[in-house]
């Protein structure tokens, strides 16, 4: 049997219901309108697209003469035709096979790290040499699925495309977007193995960063005042990345049931150390807890936390901090705005092996809204030079609604 030879609108929209029947089974199988959202959305999606309506039929009807979608339709009220894929089963697709198949088609060439984080709610990789594995096992396949790319400068991994039809590898990128870092890089060797080098170089670093930072809420007015909102609502509050722990007691300062955690012992040491009378403890914000006082928190901050995450890491970590928030709760992010991967190599005189990774605002603001949240406010600022900053800043604002009344 021969592979699909598929255009590039027929890739994102198949790749689309792929992705969905196991991520939003509940409304699977899709209607063409819920297929044009999935096709659009501006997140987990390179490129971008603004597919409409005509677009989307005239692909499905295309796929449908391929016999990779089914027609069936809604039972229940209006009677509406859904769409639902076929092609995994009709190429035998293995489940993992099925997974790396899906994020290709939604985002182009990728590494095996990449790829990894990326199909964590499609296929649970043990590792990435799991995931090469398959990739190896793919291109051996008849006829083969993917292809391995040679690597480009600067890259430490080979890149990896699907052969279903014309691949996005790059090839024909216009010289500033060939030249725009790939922020994946960060987790090339794994997400465990950036845990690692996050922690470490914070333990490095703690007694430092505690002396250059505890004082510099003094200096920055709108942070305050975003602060204090946030400490002035109902509930607990946690701040999940709370370093040396002045974030933390300023809003304990202003009346919060107010908590930190941090990665790093160290971290929370300096915090204890200085703020006797304050709540801190080690912990991990991908497993941030509801309070053993109350249904939720009130509100959860991350404060410059989010930064060393790869923008595939973002949307599960986002869900992990909204998940805990109470009916009403707050999330405050704050991070560094722009594009760029930036790696010092040395941070208060220690040498560290860091990645800071800068975020874009409209990418972050897309995944706070996917994550279910309302009345969504961001601000995004230029450095202020006097106090040496070089990156621009973000910060997004955003409420869990309370449940609609029977």
């Amino acid at each position: 049997m021969t592979g699909p030879d598929l255009s590039a609108e027929e890739q994102r929209v198949l790749g689309a219901l792929l992705e969905k029947e196991v991520t939003v089974p509940a409304s699977y199988p899709m209607s063409v309108n819920t297929v044009i959202t999935a096709c659009n959305q501006s997140s987990s999606r390179e490129p971008v697209t603004e597919y409409d309506e005509a677009t989307v039929h005239r692909v499905l009807r295309a796929l449908k003469e391929q016999d990779l979608v089914a027609v069936t339709w809604q039972d229940s009220g209006r009677r509406t035709l859904k769409y639902v894929q076929t092609v995994a089963a009709r190429h035998g697709w293995a489940p993992d096979e099925r997974a790396l198949l899906t994020v290709l088609l939604l985002r182009g060439a990728q590494a095996p790290g990449a790829l990894k984080t990326r199909t964590e709610r499609l296929h649970p990789f043990a590792d990435r040499t799991e995931v090469e594995a398959c990739l190896t096992r793919m291109a051996a396949a008849e006829p083969p699925l993917v292809q391995q790319q040679p690597k480009r400068p600067r890259e430490q991994d080979h890149r990896w495309i699907h052969l279903l039809g014309p691949a996005d590898d790059d090839s024909g990128s216009t010289p500033s977007s060939a030249q725009a870092p790939d922020r994946e890089t960060v987790i090339a060797h794994g997400a465990e193995a950036r845990d690692t080098a996050v922690r470490t170089s914070y333990d490095a670093v703690a007694a430092s960063y505690a002396q250059n930072f505890v004082d510099e809420l003094a200096e920055m007015p709108f942070e305050r005042m975003l602060l204090d909102r946030v400490a002035a609502g109902p509930g607990p509050v946690v701040e999940v990345g709370c370093g040396p722990g002045h974030v933390t007691a300023h809003l304990a300062a202003q009346g919060a049931d107010a908590h930190g955690i941090d990665l790093s012992p160290e971290m929370i040491d300096q915090a204890l150390n200085r703020y006797r009378d304050g709540r801190y403890e080690v912990g991990d914000l991908r497993r941030l807890m509801r309070p053993t006082n109350a249904e939720g928190w009130g509100a959860v901050l991350a404060w410059y936390s989010l930064i060393h995450f790869a923008p595939s890491e973002l949307p599960s970590a986002i869900e992990a901090l909204v998940r805990p928030l109470a009916p009403g709760g707050t999330l405050l992010l704050a991070m560094h705005a722009g594009t760029e991967v930036l790696s010092p190599g040395t941070w208060f005189d220690h040498e560290i092996s860091l990645d800071f990774v800068l975020h874009q605002p409209a990418e972050v603001v897309a995944l706070v809204e996917q994550a279910g949240l309302v009345d969504v406010e961001w601000y995004h600022r230029g450095p202020v030079t006097t106090r040496g900053e070089r990156q621009e800043r973000l910060y997004v604002l955003a409420r869990k609604p309370r449940p609609a009344m029977g």
